[in-house]
């Protein structure tokens, strides 16, 4: 091996190939070593080992947070191609326009609250709803194996959790997922027969829409809580809270609910976990009609306050109104834009509107926030819930931009929060000009998830949401940011692909 060392003879300096000799004999050095010579700037693509690496150094670095398509996947990237095939790509555009045209012009309104066995399709005095895909009872986690024991005591199916346990897997139960009961459930999702739930219209396309009502954010049944508390607090809203709502909503009339929803992110909202702006504007407008109901004097006040307790009020309430919207996209032939997503505490499922009622799932995911004092993360269970609706039609997670104060309960700065809403703008269709953002200059919110775009560019939808303690019966422990498996992703662009082929 030939050395740039070596010595030299007769006086004349010695060379390595092509490397000029300096003036002083020795070789120059090479252009590499003049390069790491100097102050490097690097920019660094998708790998984070070289970002540490290099900072160690003291180089100036800027990583671009990049993955291939597919996340890699051969399988995902030959999916993508056949997508992208121009003849199929142009079919799949003018679908994807006509289902978020859908999306947007859905004018859903709150028309009355009932019993979801009186208005929910296919419930029955032992069905259970629950969030998420569908899953069998011995696979549930405990958060929901808590509140669905609780709801069983609720309705007199069982004495007690013991006996609730046992009945749950007798087989006795129907155990459907909320959204093919054209519903939503916040975390748990459970919902029962005797539970008044929300009655959304979307006035443009004629389909309707359910979810439950808050329990507000105490020690709660869609945390997994079902102590004595949790079911007195049921049985007070089924027979005070449900029908004064009802009374209230027939003397009101319908609420416009984007219309609300519009003005609550103009006020700081996101309107998935920050609810303040919301709950006053949604209380707002129930108010007359509550005063005007057949109730005492007492039970209004006890309704008022029930209200003031927390401004978790109207969070069921957008939920709901996403639902009635999302759905009426629903069946556009060929549209890869996704109109569910909704998570069961052990799986991530999506939904797109070019295979109605089809679920693509993958592992649900570890939410990262901020714990309530006395909690860890190991005490967390995986993401939970049918609020992911909220970040499905571009609000929520999608939003955060126009509520910066939300990082004080789920973690990060003002800088991601803006971020957060710039980057949804990379795996949407549109910006919905109906629901717009201060801070952007009134740009619409992202809407219409693009199956297509998320695996392209392999960035996940961003969803801020509630974490629920692993365990049945203690409820909710803290706040954060997580996102869905891009597995589920992967799974619809290939099933999407052999459609359109």
């Amino acid at each position: 091996m030939t050395t740039q060392n070596q010595a030299t003879t007769a006086g004349t300096p010695a060379t390595t190939a092509g490397t000029p000799a300096t003036a002083a004999g020795a070789p120059g050095p090479t252009p590499a070593a003049r390069l790491f010579a100097s102050e490097l700037s690097v920019v660094n693509v998708g790998l984070a080992m070289f970002d540490a690496d290099l900072r160690a150094q003291d180089a100036r670095v800027s990583t671009l947070d990049w993955t291939p398509p597919g996340g890699g996947s051969a399988d995902a990237a030959r999916a993508l191609d056949a997508l992208e095939r121009a003849d199929v790509a142009a079919r799949i555009d003018a679908a994807n326009a006509e289902a978020v045209e859908r999306i947007m012009a859905a004018r859903p309104l709150l028309v009355g609250f009932e019993r979801a066995l009186d208005v929910v399709p296919g419930m029955t005095p032992t069905t259970i709803l629950h969030s998420g895909p569908p899953i069998a009872w011995e696979d549930m986690n405990g958060p929901m194996k808590g509140a669905v024991t609780g709801a069983l005591v609720f309705e007199g199916l069982a004495k007690d959790l013991e006996e609730a346990a046992e009945v749950a897997a007798s087989g006795r139960i129907t155990f459907k997922p909320c959204h093919e009961a054209d519903s939503v459930g916040s975390m748990a999702g459970v919902t029962s027969a005797s539970m008044y739930v929300h009655v959304v219209r979307n006035e443009t396309h004629g389909n309707t829409a359910f979810t439950n009502l808050s329990e507000q954010m105490a020690k709660i049944l869609r945390m997994g809580a079902n102590d004595r508390s949790v079911i007195d607090r049921l049985v007070w809203m089924r027979d005070v809270f449900g029908p004064m709502l009802k009374e209230a909503v027939e003397f009101t009339g319908p609420v416009d609910l984007r219309l609300l929803l519009s003005q609550a992110l103009h006020m700081g909202d996101e309107c998935h976990n920050r609810n303040g702006a919301g709950t006053l504007l949604l209380f707002q407008a129930l108010a007359p009609g509550l005063l005007r109901s057949s109730f005492t004097t007492e039970q209004k006040k006890e309704v008022f306050d029930f209200v003031a307790s927390s401004d978790y009020f109207s969070g069921p309430t957008w939920m709901a109104m996403a639902k009635a919207a999302l759905d009426a996209a629903n069946g556009v032939e060929g549209s890869t834009v996704v109109t569910t997503m909704a998570r069961n505490g052990v799986e991530f499922g999506i939904r797109v509107a070019g295979l109605p009622g089809q679920w693509f799932t993958g592992p649900a995911q570890r939410v990262v926030g901020p714990m309530f004092a006395g909690y860890k993360p190991e005490d967390s269970g995986l993401d939970i819930g049918d609020s992911a609706i909220t970040e499905t039609y571009g609000f929520g997670g999608f939003a955060m931009s126009a509520a910066p104060a939300i990082v004080a309960l789920v973690g990060g700065t003002v800088a991601e929060a803006m971020g957060y809403t710039r980057d949804m703008g990379e795996i949407t269709t549109a910006r919905n000009p109906n629901v717009t953002i201060p801070a952007l200059d009134f740009q619409g919110i992202p809407t219409g998830i693009d199956v297509r775009k998320v695996v392209d560019t392999g960035i996940l939808p961003v969803i801020n949401t509630a974490i629920a303690h692993k365990e049945a019966g203690i409820g909710m422990i803290g706040a954060g940011i997580t996102h869905p498996p891009a597995e589920a992703f992967a799974k619809a662009a290939a099933a999407l692909a052999d459609a359109l082929a």
